[in-house]
């Protein structure tokens, strides 16, 4: 628009000089080197007036054609993420009904053009996954890595992986270092409770108890449940690590309302038993019995 009204300020400029000095052409000489050239002063201005509106021709068809090349691109670059868009949510069907292979296929095969190919990849690696290749499993978690924002996501992916194989030591490795950055994620707490069940480390399971409650990841019946197994295998432990001292001494450190708990009298009194502590878990034994005579307790005597 500035070029455009520069350059009728130019030609009105011509026109006006032109109107004054009618009559009076005059004379230019431009002289170059062993060459001339000579012209009227109004077949300068013409000339000049000429050159400016051929440049800002030409300034536009360049950007015209700059504009088509750059909407050619993105035209297909569009074209090419919904194809992608398509074939993820294919993959993604058919990772749900079991088709491991075809789900690979399908969300790797255009994974570069996808809007977010961290979505790719981590479906690729649950494909992988299900096939029990754990090699292209790691292979495609490394490629979600290098995503942004791909980190929750991918350790997320990876702990789940490691707790369908069984490999408990490593989801707890993952899952502890996400909880020191992640400390309320909902996920990571209900994947530390099974990885804490399964690796029996019953004193870190009794302390996530709160927060698992507060998260309602458990009901309160669950949660006495919960807590009822990881004290009673907490004694076990004690127990197999410290003998019948080492037990009665941290049955002694637990609180009164814990230690009314019949299971758990039940359970500290067969380890004394199974270490020939038979009179201290008699004692146990009989003074809960007047408190609260239950038949589980009744068949120690």
């Amino acid at each position: 628009m500035i070029r455009l009204i520069f350059l009728f300020v130019v030609l009105g400029a011509g026109l006006f000089v032109g109107t004054q000095f009618s009559g009076q052409q005059g004379y230019v000489l431009i002289s170059i080197a062993n060459k001339t050239i000579e012209m009227s002063v109004t077949t300068l201005v013409i000339f000049v007036i000429a050159t400016l509106a051929g440049l800002f021709l030409l300034e536009y068809l360049i950007k015209k054609l700059v504009y088509a090349s750059s909407s050619t691109w993105n035209y297909f670059s569009v074209r090419k993420m919904r194809r992608s868009r398509r074939y993820t949510n294919e993959g993604i069907i058919k990772l749900l009904e079991g088709d491991w292979k075809g789900a690979e296929k399908k969300v790797t095969r255009w994974a570069n053009h996808h809007d977010m190919p961290l979505l790719c990849y981590l479906v690729a690696s649950e494909a992988a996954q299900g096939q029990g290749d754990k090699a292209k499993r790691d292979h495609y978690l490394a490629l979600a890595s290098q995503q942004e924002n791909a980190h929750l996501a991918v350790e997320l992916t990876r702990a789940k992986q490691f707790i369908r194989d069984n490999e408990f030591e490593a989801a707890f490795d993952t899952l502890q270092s996400l909880k020191g950055q992640y400390p309320n994620n909902s996920i990571v707490l209900n994947l530390l409770k099974t990885t804490y069940m399964q690796l029996k480390l019953w004193q870190p399971l009794i302390d996530l108890m709160p927060q698992l409650a507060k998260a309602k990841l458990v009901t309160e019946e669950e949660q006495a449940e919960l807590i009822q197994k990881a004290q009673c295998g907490l004694l076990h432990e004690v127990a197999q690590q410290q003998g019948s001292e080492g037990l009665i001494s941290h049955w002694n450190s637990l609180a009164r309302k814990v230690k009314q708990d019949t299971h758990l009298i039940a359970c500290f009194a067969r380890d004394l038993i199974a270490r020939k502590a038979d009179t201290e878990a008699f004692t146990v034994l009989k003074e809960a019995l007047k408190k609260q005579p239950e038949p589980e307790l009744y068949q120690l005597l």
